[in-house]
């Protein structure tokens, strides 16, 4: 059985911190992707890390989650204080 991942990356850019949210089967692979430009056009020319990952058992389960994750601004901003004070 395959597993998923929900995961959030932080990065800072002119003096502002950025998050990004986004699913995967392979975190190590699809930080890798994000860090080297060939991920998501929003995370390209940035080094990212991660600030959160989240495993799953189902792809259904880890998108419902990334969906909910990408749009609680109060929960992506709750992980992210914990990595920025």
């Amino acid at each position: 059985m395959k597993n998923f991942y929900v995961y959030m990356l932080l990065t800072k850019s002119n003096n502002k911190y950025l998050t990004y949210v986004g699913y995967t089967n392979n975190p190590n692979r699809r930080l890798n992707l994000h860090n080297s430009s060939k991920g998501a056009k929003f995370t390209k020319g940035r080094k990212w890390k991660f600030i959160y990952l989240k495993k799953y058992n189902s792809k259904i389960c880890a998108l419902r989650h990334e969906n909910l994750l990408k749009n609680d601004r109060k929960k992506r901003n709750n992980i992210k204080k914990l990595f920025t004070n």
